[in-house]
This record gives structure tokens, C-alpha cells and sequence, in this order.
């Protein structure tokens, strides 16, 4: 069975992401994965404090909830995340996840001096709305996301990103946005069957 876990990042409950992501999740389980939810606004998580504790094992020595996270997102064989756009990138709760993992970076390149790896072995895939319609909306934050899922060692296989929703149900305005978010989701899925396979 494949194992995913998908990551809210919205600090809305009901959210446009966070409804993008159900579907998504939704068609993951379709294709019979196995999916664990994590809502970011729920965990108790310190941002990064650069106090490179870090440095000797590539532990991140803030003890909190961010290892538990850690060690389901390295062990899942898939990653979905999704972010509302702030200031064109992702939210502050996703933020501090991605500026906790620091710590693998540093074990990965740092500590065990990894070399570039092209071929990551694992895949990620975000959604992510946003309230304007600008061509570079989601520019930054994929530039961040896709580093993000490489310290992981996933490759950023998909992405679901959605102009023009701003308040809370603006997505179910748009029935065919979650229509292919459940696809999406179940493709993904079988994706990473298939890759295992």
C-alpha cells in the first residue's frame, strides 16, 4: 500500500487549499493509499532559531513536534502540501516546517556530504490558491517548495495552482478545481505505485 502524508498549511480550517487538498486526498485514497493528515495550525512547532544545534548529528535540538512530522515525511514514499499565496509565497505555519528541516540539509550536505542527486526517489506534489491573477503568483513559492522536497529527496512530480480565490468557499464556486483535485490525487498515487513497482 502506498503511503502518503498530506500537509495543511492554510491557517484556515475550510480554506480553499485546505478543500483542494481533501479532494486530493480523497483521490489518493481512491486509489487505495494509505494517507495521514497533518494540520500545521495544530502542532506546537518554534521556528528555526539558527542556534545550529544541529551542526554534530543533523537533529534538530528544538524539541517539539517537528520531529514527529520529520520522521513521517522522510519514512511516507509521498508528500502533498498545500499553502494559501502570502506576500507570494507560502504561510508562516508552512514556513516554519520548511525552515525546520534546515536540520536534514545540514546532515544531508553538511554532515554526510551528499552529492547532488538528480534522481530523487521519492515525489511531492503541492496545491496552492491564490487571490490574484498575476503571472508570477506562484513563482517564489515553487522556487521554495521544490528545495524543500529535495532535502527530502523528493521531486516536485505535480502541481495544482488556482488563481482567483480569496475567501474562504471561493473554490466551490468552481466545482471542476476539485473535480481535478481528486484526480490528481489518485494519479499521484499511482504514480508512486507504479515507480515502486
Amino acid at each position: 500500500m502506498v503511503d502518503i502524508i498530506a500537509v495543511y498549511g492554510s491557517p484556515r480550517r475550510s480554506g480553499n487549499t485546505a478543500t483542494l487538498l481533501r479532494s486530493a486526498v480523497a483521490g489518493a485514497r481512491d486509489a487505495g493509499a494509505q494517507v495521514e493528515e497533518v494540520v500545521l495550525r495544530d502542532l506546537k512547532m518554534s521556528p528555526c532559531l539558527e542556534i545550529y544545534g544541529c551542526k554534530k548529528t543533523g537533529d534538530c535540538v528544538i524539541a517539539d513536534d517537528f520531529q514527529h512530522l520529520r520522521d513521517r515525511m522522510l519514512a511516507a514514499e509521498g508528500l502533498i502540501l498545500a499553502s494559501p499565496v502570502f506576500f507570494y509565497t507560502v504561510s508562516s505555519h508552512t514556513k516554519i516546517l520548511m525552515d525546520r528541516c534546515q536540520s536534514l540539509w545540514i546532515k544531508k550536505h553538511w554532515i554526510d556530504k551528499a552529492p547532488q542527486d538528480d534522481k530523487l526517489r521519492k515525489k511531492g506534489m503541492f496545491i496552492s490558491a491564490g487571490a490574484t491573477r498575476g503571472k508570477k503568483l506562484f513563482d517564489g513559492m515553487l522556487l521554495t517548495v521544490r528545495y524543500f522536497f529535495e532535502v527530502l529527496d523528493m521531486s516536485l512530480d505535480r502541481t495544482l495552482l488556482y488563481r482567483g480565490l480569496d475567501f474562504e468557499k471561493d473554490v466551490l464556486d468552481h466545482p471542476e478545481y476539485l473535480v481535478e483535485a481528486r484526480s490528481a490525487g489518485k494519479a499521484f498515487a499511482e504514480s508512486i505505485r507504479t515507480a515502486d513497482s
